[in-house]
């Protein structure tokens, strides 16, 4: 059986699961749509948050920015480890235990104010779409390569899929479909890595793998990768080129910005009890951890098997999977001393992404319009496709690719229909129901939720067409912007009595207005900025963290200059910090 029909089988498959699941697990009422009528086993939960947490960014984008950058990759892999730890551990038994299962609610109860809620709905949209806008385009670029189809072709259809599940199935069919999306992406991760790693290495577990010589040549994996980078001019991979503060501002502002994710926070409200729920957070830590430690070697190994098939080959005689990403726009050469021969190097062959033509070079390469830059590289390898075309890479047989096609379509789905169902019950309970239309019926709210779901579906499918960057670094942005809004408004609101509603509502306003202009300015109007440019020299995917900071500050002095909370919130506060079963002080 040929590649091709093997992914169509595959990816068939997957889908008619996901899809049956949807509608075996449909809901039928509000509880349902929102927590899953907290009924989820701990281990089946913990599946659904690793699938939750792991998107398209961890199994499609992460190891390919580490295959790029290298050691600068690895903010990536400290800040979202550390901050699933920091949530699981610190802040989510609170969360339940106070008992709201939006964050929008617990801001809106916490600090008695419909204000502050509303506010805390706004930072909950721009935060969900930001994200999903990354998942969308994951979802885009697998199609594209797998099923042959154009990128925006390839969102819609990803867009019609997580429609069906999400809208029919709420957080009830979104649970059990990601335990379903869990297995097959942790399998289409793995086995690929594992592959690889006996190819490269001779070991099958990648984890050592990444540690051990390549075969042949008395050379460690990186001690092979810097030798190849320098052969061709790039840097070592094992340096760094990020300033230490920025290094320090992009891992803090992903690990808090994970405690303000609102699609990873509703997990720990779709148990039976909090004690369920801590076991859950174990489990999930767990299962994220099987893909967490194999990224690095897996981006490794795509990288030393790039730089070793791709330069200085004629592009008559370059690998068939070189000229199938090419096709597939996500993959150019431009022939800048029509030698026939790629070069590649360090440096951007051309400005901006490929902008290809409907004609053939002399060469049969597919001709682009982009304005060739001075970087004597020729190649524009596109980073998101590293995961997916290296069992292409390595030339595995055609089982593995139709797996990574089917894993990488379940990690991005899985994330985006967390994300719209969250946006959808913000709508729905946050907005309508405890605000505009407190009488509406539990009917009527559950329609609004899925009118909800498909509106946000229609837009996140426009943020996945016209993506800002990289799916790993859009996401970056999203957690960026969550530390800034909502991770001192639900740290305060736990640990601080004296925080009030004028105060945590300046600090949310502060902290999203700040990061978000931020972000904008130097990913939309100024993107040529260099570090230089940039504020203490902090990037747009760090600045998150000086969202934080100044809305921990606003915060406090607002609430310092203003009237107190009332007693029974600061009761309320000191009761969810109390373990169940724990007595009073007892004088000996």
């Amino acid at each position: 059986m040929d590649t091709q029909t093997l992914i169509y089988l595959f990816v068939g498959a997957t889908f008619a699961l996901y899809i049956a699941i949807a509608i075996w697990s449909r809901a039928g009422s509000t509880s349902e749509y929102y927590v899953a009528s907290k009924g989820v086993h701990p281990i089946a939960n913990g599946m659904a948050t690793g699938a939750d947490w792991m998107s398209a960014a961890s199994f499609i984008s992460m190891a390919g920015i580490i295959s790029f950058t290298g050691f600068d990759g690895s903010v990536y892999l400290m800040g979202w480890t550390g901050g699933y730890v920091l949530l699981a551990m610190c802040l989510a038994p609170y969360l339940r235990k106070f008992g709201k299962f939006t964050v929008p609610e617990f801001v809106g109860e916490r600090y008695y104010s419909q204000t502050a809620r509303v506010v805390a709905v706004i930072c909950v949209i721009f935060i969900s779409f930001t994200y999903v806008a990354g998942q969308m385009r994951g979802v885009g670029i697998v199609f594209s390569r797998y099923l042959e189809v154009d990128i925006n072709t390839g969102v819609v259809i990803g867009m019609a899929i997580v429609f069906f599940y999400a809208v029919l199935g709420g957080m009830k069919g979104i649970t059990y479909t990601q335990v379903a999306q869990y297995c097959v992406m942790i399998f289409a991760y793995m086995v690929p890595a594992i592959y690889i790693s006996m190819l490269i290495t001779g070991n099958p577990i990648p984890q050592l793998g990444f540690g051990s010589e390549v075969t042949g040549t008395g050379q460690s994996v990186l001690e092979r990768l810097n030798g190849l980078g320098a052969e061709l001019g790039f840097g070592a991979y094992t340096d760094g080129s990020k300033s230490t503060i920025d290094v320090f501002f992009i891992t803090m502002a992903l690990m808090v910005g994970t405690a303000g994710l609102p699609h990873v926070i509703v997990r720990f409200f779709t148990t039976p009890t909090v004690r369920d729920a801590r076991k859950s957070a174990g489990y999930a830590l767990l299962f994220i951890a099987i893909l967490y430690t194999t990224a690095p070697a897996v981006a490794a190994f795509a990288r030393t098997n790039l730089l070793t098939s791709v330069p200085n080959v004629a592009y008559e005689q370059v690998p068939t999977w070189l000229k199938t990403w090419e096709n597939a726009g996500l993959i150019a050469w431009q022939d800048k001393n029509n030698d026939g021969v790629i070069q590649y190097g360090p440096g951007a062959p051309f400005v901006g992404a490929p902008k290809f033509t409907d004609e053939r070079g002399a060469n049969g390469e597919r001709l682009i319009s982009n304005e060739p830059t001075d970087a004597a590289t020729e190649l524009y390898v596109d980073r998101d496709i590293m995961v997916l075309a290296n069992p292409e890479i390595a030339d595995l047989p055609g089982w593995v690719v139709a797996l990574i096609a089917a894993g990488g379509l379940a990690a991005a789905l899985s994330t985006a229909a967390g994300l719209l169902l969250v946006i959808s019950t913000s709508v729905s309970h946050d907005l309508l129901k405890s605000n505009m239309a407190p009488n509406i019926t539990e009917k009527q709210e559950l329609l609004a939720a899925r009118v909800a779901a498909g509106v946000a579906i229609a837009i996140a499918g426009l943020f996945g067409i016209y993506p800002p960057a990289f799916v790993a670094q859009v996401v970056a942005f999203a957690f960026g912007l969550a530390a800034a809004s909502f991770f001192p408004v639900i740290v305060m609101g736990i640990f601080s009595k004296k925080m009030n509603k004028e105060g945590a509502i300046a600090g949310m306003i502060v902290g999203l207005t700040f990061t978000f202009s931020y972000i904008v300015y130097f990913k939309f109007i100024n993107p040529t900025a260099t570090a230089e440019d940039w504020w203490f020299g902090i990037s747009p995917e760090g600045i998150g963290t000086l969202g934080m900071i100044f809305n921990f500050v606003a915060a406090v002095l607002v609430a310092s200059v203003t009237k107190a909370p009332p007693e029974k919130i600061q009761h309320l506060i000191e009761d969810i910090r109390i373990p169940r079963g724990a007595g009073a002080a007892v004088d000996h």
